[in-house]
Order: C-alpha cells, then sequence, then structure tokens
C-alpha cells in the first residue's frame, strides 16, 4: 500500500473521529443533566477529539480521493474502531470485560440490539442514552454521514463509499450529488426522529424514555431504556407507535425522500415495498392466530403483540413486549420466517432484505420456464425494468454468503456446547442485526453469559452482516491485496 492511500484512509477515519467525538459530547451533557459524573468520560472524548483533530490537520493540504478498494478498506476500518471507541465509556462506568464491551459498541453502532447487561435499569442515564445514540449513528449509517463530510473536503464527490457501506441490490441517488443526497436523508432521518419522540412522550413516556426509545426505533436498533423492553410500559397506544414507526423505518428511505422532494409516492408502489408490506400483514395475522389459540387472548390484544412481535423481528429492530417463546413452536415458526426476511434495501433494517428474496424467486421461475421453453429469450423484471445478470449473479452470491457465514457461526457455538436452537437463532440473530434469538438468547435473555472470545466472534459476525459481506470477505481476496 503507497502512502497516498494510506494518507487517503487516515484523513477520513480522522473525519469520521471528529464527528463522533461531538456526538459522543451530547451524552456527555446528558450525565451532567443528571448530575453524573462525567469527568473521565470527558477526558476520553477530549482525547478522541484531540488525535483525530491533530491527524486532520497535519493531513489538511493533501487532496483526498478514496479509490474502490481505499473504501472498502476504510468502511471496514470504521468499524473496528467505533467498535473499539465505543467500547471504553462502558469500561469506564461500569464493571464488564473489555470483549463484553466492545460487543455492547458493535452491537450499538451495527443496529443488533443484543445487550450483555442483565440490569439495564440500573445504568447511568450517560450510558443508557449511549447506547441508543450509537443505534441511532448506526442506523442510517456513520458512512454516509462521512459521505457528506468528505465531500466537504473533496467537492468533486465520490460513489466510493458509498457503495462500499450500502444496503441492497442497487444504489441510486436522487440529488446529482452524494453529499445532497445523504444530507437529505439525514434530514429525514432525523425528522422521523423527532415525530416519534413526540408521539412517544404523548403516549407516557419520559422525555428521556422518548427520545431512547426513538433513537433506537428510526435506527430499527432495540435498545431500550428498561429490562422489559417496551412491554414495562404496558400501554398499547405506545405499542402501536413504535410498530407503526418500525414498519416506516423498515422500508427504503429512498421512497421517503422521493416523497419528500417531489410530492409523489410512486416509491411506495415499488414492488419491494408492496411485498414487505404484505409479508408484515400476513405474518402478523397468523402469529395473532397463534396467540389466540394458545393463550385464549382477546383478538385486539393479540393482533397489538403480533403486529408489534413481527414487525420488530422483520425489521430486525429486537424490542420486545413479552416472551414470545412461551407461545410455543408455532409461533417460533412464524417469527423465524420474519427473522430471515428483514426489510427493504436501502432502510436501516438488516437481514437479507426482501428485494433479494424477489430477485432469487423471480430468477427460479425464469430457470423453470428455460428448462420447459430452450429457445426462449427470458430475462427478470422488477418493477418493470429488467434485471442486469450481474445483479442476479451479486444477489446469488450474497444469500450464499449470508448462509455460509451463518452456517459456520452456527457450528462454532454448537462446537462450544450450546444446544441447536441457541446455536443457530444467535448466529442469526448476530449475522443478521436483529438482537434477540431463542432459547438462551430469547427476549427474555441477553448475551452476558457467552465468553470472551464468544463475544469478540459474535462481534465479527454483527460486523459482517451490517457490511453485507462483500465488503469484509474481499479483504481475505489476494486480489484486493495486489497492486493495491
Amino acid at each position: 500500500m503507497d502512502i497516498h492511500a494510506l494518507k487517503n484512509i487516515f484523513k477520513f477515519v480522522s473525519v469520521i473521529g471528529i464527528a463522533l467525538s461531538f456526538f459522543l459530547f451530547t451524552a456527555i451533557v446528558v450525565g451532567w443533566a443528571y448530575q453524573e459524573n462525567m469527568n473521565r468520560f470527558f477526558a476520553f472524548d477530549l482525547a478522541l477529539l484531540v488525535l483525530n483533530g491533530t491527524i486532520y490537520l497535519l493531513l489538511r493540504e493533501h487532496r483526498m480521493k478514496l479509490s474502490i478498494k481505499g473504501g472498502i478498506l476504510s468502511v471496514n476500518l470504521i468499524w473496528i474502531l467505533l467498535g473499539v471507541a465505543g467500547a471504553i465509556p462502558f469500561l469506564l462506568y461500569t464493571d464488564i470485560t473489555p470483549a463484553a464491551a466492545f460487543f455492547e459498541s458493535v452491537s450499538g453502532f451495527t443496529t443488533t440490539g443484543a445487550t450483555v447487561f442483565s440490569d439495564i435499569e440500573s445504568l447511568p442515564k450517560s450510558i443508557l442514552y449511549l447506547r441508543s445514540l450509537m443505534h441511532w449513528l448506526g442506523g442510517m449509517g456513520i458512512i454516509v454521514l462521512g459521505v457528506g463530510l468528505f465531500s466537504l473536503i473533496n467537492p468533486s464527490g465520490s460513489m466510493t463509499l458509498f457503495k462500499a457501506e450500502s444496503t441492497g441490490i442497487k444504489m441510486e441517488k436522487i440529488t446529482p450529488k452524494v453529499k445532497d443526497t445523504a444530507i437529505r436523508l439525514w434530514g429525514i432521518y432525523v425528522l422521523f426522529t423527532v415525530v416519534d419522540t413526540i408521539a412517544l412522550k404523548w403516549a407516557g413516556m419520559s422525555g428521556f424514555d422518548a427520545i431512547n426509545h426513538a433513537f433506537s426505533t428510526i435506527s430499527t436498533g432495540g435498545f431500550s431504556t428498561k429490562n422489559a423492553s417496551l412491554g414495562y410500559y404496558d400501554s398499547n397506544t405506545i405499542v402501536w407507535i413504535t410498530t407503526f414507526f418500525m414498519i416506516l423505518s423498515g422500508i427504503n428511505f429512498l421512497a421517503h425522500l422521493k416523497l419528500f422532494s417531489t410530492g409523489k409516492a410512486e416509491g411506495y408502489k415499488r414492488e419491494e415495498v408492496l411485498w414487505y408490506l404484505a409479508i408484515f400483514i400476513v405474518l402478523s395475522l397468523l402469529l395473532s392466530s397463534v396467540d389466540i389459540f394458545v393463550d385464549y387472548d382477546s383478538y385486539f390484544h393479540a393482533l397489538t403483540h403480533a403486529s408489534f412481535t413481527v414487525a420488530s423481528v422483520l425489521t430486525t429492530t429486537g424490542f420486545a413486549t413479552l416472551d414470545y417463546e412461551q407461545w410455543g413452536h408455532m409461533a417460533i415458526a412464524v417469527i423465524f420466517i420474519a427473522m430471515l426476511i428483514g426489510g427493504n434495501a436501502g432502510s436501516t433494517a438488516g437481514g437479507v432484505k426482501v428485494i433479494r428474496y424477489i430477485v432469487l424467486f423471480k430468477n427460479i421461475s425464469v430457470q423453470f420456464k428455460r428448462t420447459l421453453h430452450p429457445n426462449a429469450v427470458l430475462s427478470v423484471f422488477i418493477d418493470h425494468q429488467k434485471v442486469s445478470s450481474q445483479i442476479i449473479s451479486s444477489t446469488t452470491g450474497f444469500i450464499f454468503l449470508f448462509v455460509m457465514t451463518n452456517m459456520l457461526l452456527t457450528l462454532y457455538l454448537f462446537a462450544g456446547g450450546f444446544d441447536a436452537m441457541t446455536s443457530v437463532s444467535t448466529a442469526l440473530a448476530c449475522v443478521g442485526n436483529i438482537g434477540p434469538g431463542f432459547a438462551l438468547t430469547g427476549p427474555a435473555h441477553n448475551y452476558g453469559f457467552f465468553s470472551d472470545i464468544d463475544k469478540i466472534v459474535l462481534s465479527m459476525g454483527m460486523i459482517i452482516g451490517r457490511l453485507e459481506f462483500y465488503t469484509v470477505f474481499l479483504l481475505f481476496s489476494r486480489t484486493f491485496w495486489k497492486k493495491f
């Protein structure tokens, strides 16, 4: 790697570090507001700012232009560094191990929502806010924020980083410059967060809890300020408000951007969005029926908690209002289907994404037809547009990597002595950035019992899933490092 490429990476990482230090300062302000001793946190944040500020000043004359390889390496490096930087406040204010702190930090930034804490309500307010803030920053993507900052110091603009961290099969931008797209996306993200906060406050939450849960909802993260998650509030209004905003956040944000930019709702009429909403409705009705059959609950109660649970799992948020494992095997099967699907491409949700299943099944249908009609000229179409063979190949490869990564992580956990359900669901919950799994990692449990090595391995699974496999696995390719 030449010195020019290193300067590019260091300069970009320093910009992200400076931005992170300013956001972390808001957690310090929260601590001061609740009269907590924030001296150690302030010292760390100041050191973070000084370190990254110094790097940026040393490289301020360097004209930064990241290559594809530089962008990919920067993204991987940033997510590791975010995990390390976010872990330090946990080490300063709680009694968990460094590996557990790294796990909690990665879980926050990747919007996984898995936690090692058994008594969340005993944590300082600043740490509770920090956990939610990590979600909120990671939800839209710290890299998208970085693209906006990056373009300020590289006015020509670049899709490099946007592509490296993108969630979906195809990137598209509404505005000519990536910077403008990133800023508008963040504007909508902030608007949704504010509206959700106001709605939750109106429904009975305290201002502090409303802000934290809005951060976790819009980012589809799942960290709560309560041990019982949203079940603590025993409020149907809060449950339905959160269900609505989880589903909204699981939709491609470019659809929201088109609505705000042009006033047209055409983005919501796309096949992926329609299938996503249909899957949510069908699974919610199925789970409601299971709840009524098992617990004899009223239909409204069953529909309320079933819809919330499906929305939480489908969007990979991970909130809970009750222990849905108590509904039996049929309920677990329905929820497992939701875990395997995920939200829309371009949303804050994780998972495989609905669009990839659409591509996969349509391609299978085409292959069936080709078998019956060998001479026919057939193609895959989505939203009346032909899907290129490159996208079909990329989608197939993604699903293979998703299955392979889950399989390897499942085998690792199973070989470590955990039962099959815990191993399978935990791997899927981490790689899919979902949070709760089943059995030992179910909604009534946490991840604190895993060994430090297990926590590091699971953290890597979260990052691999968040960066959608290719971005990480490319680092293990000889071609990637050749002539860097």
